[in-house]
């Protein structure tokens, strides 16, 4: 695959980013462009300009890891950049097919396997799901279908995040901090565009958010990675109100490619509160988008 492209935006946005002072070098005068220069960064990475001008042209292939690394070091990348990287270089020389674990399915119509949904049905304090890299649930809890059912009970949005947060309007309701969420779900994007870029479904998607809305556009010009692991995010549900939940984000070691993400409120809390009348509702009601309660049959 000819990625020099993406090598070469991913390289020079980032060397954007950077200034002299952060990299400890005098700011001089006369700087004709942001960050630093291509001759700064190789000085940095103690190689020759010619030699990284080549790398920034996108020539990555069969580039050694201990080259990457001072490149890496150079560019102040964090770990998820530096990952991005090796997973651009990987995919320039052919090697990241033979370095990957195998991905056992891409398809949103993967079924998760009988203990796997059983463990999602026993997470019963918060919601719980299990996601690929393009941000596709795949299973869930009864929790998590009741948390998300903006996403569940829009068809269009067909139970992808990243699609709901830039195409469906609810999303700007349900994520309080609405730029934040469009950030992330953009650099998981980036990140797995470079570690899988032989996703057909993948380059869809990305075709069909780049196409209908000008903040993924702008979001993804600017070639950040992230890795989904910790944190916290505030939220506002439409039948139980805000809530701030703390989430854990895990490889599935069976299902290469996959993770499961847990969210949950500190004990004590109005969020943990609002959880258990979620949970509550989802177990005698239908939870309407609209902030409705339907009973079921």
């Amino acid at each position: 695959m000819d990625n020099r492209e993406e090598v070469r935006e991913f390289l020079t946005s980032r060397r954007a980013r950077i200034t002299p002072e952060q990299a400890g070098l005098p700011a001089g005068s006369r700087r004709r462009v942001p960050g630093l220069r291509r001759s700064e960064v190789a000085a940095l990475a103690d190689m020759s300009v010619e030699y990284y001008a080549k790398l920034e042209r996108g020539n990555l292939a069969g580039v050694s890891p201990a080259v990457l690394g001072a490149v890496a070091r150079a560019l102040q990348l964090d770990d998820a950049e530096r990952a991005h990287l090796l997973h651009l270089a990987q995919a320039a020389d052919g090697s990241d097919a033979l370095t990957r674990p195998r991905r056992r399915t891409t398809s949103r119509q993967w079924t998760p396997h009988r203990s796997l949904q059983w463990t999602l049905d026993a997470i019963t304090a918060g919601p719980a799901t299990v996601c690929n890299g393009r941000m596709d649930i795949l299973a869930a809890n009864p929790l998590a279908r009741a948390f998300y059912t903006d996403l569940f009970t829009n068809a269009d949005n067909q139970h992808n995040l990243a699609r709901f947060n830039f195409l469906d309007p609810a999303s700007r309701r349900f994520y309080p901090d609405w730029d934040l969420f469009a950030d992330m779900a953009v650099a998981i994007l980036r990140r797995e565009a470079g570690r899988d870029p032989h996703d057909k479904d993948l380059h869809d998607l990305i075709g069909e958010l780049s196409t209908r809305s000008k903040d993924f556009r702008t979001r993804w010009g600017a070639h950040n990675v992230r890795r989904h692991g910790t944190g916290t995010k505030r939220f506002c549900h439409p039948a139980v109100g805000d809530l701030t939940l703390a989430y854990e984000s895990l490889d599935l070691a069976a299902e290469p490619g996959l993770n499961m993400t847990i969210y949950t409120a500190e004990p004590g809390s109005p969020s943990e509160e609002g959880l258990r009348l979620l949970a509550s509702l989802a177990a005698t009601e239908d939870v309407s988008p609209a902030g409705q309660h339907h009973p079921t049959a």
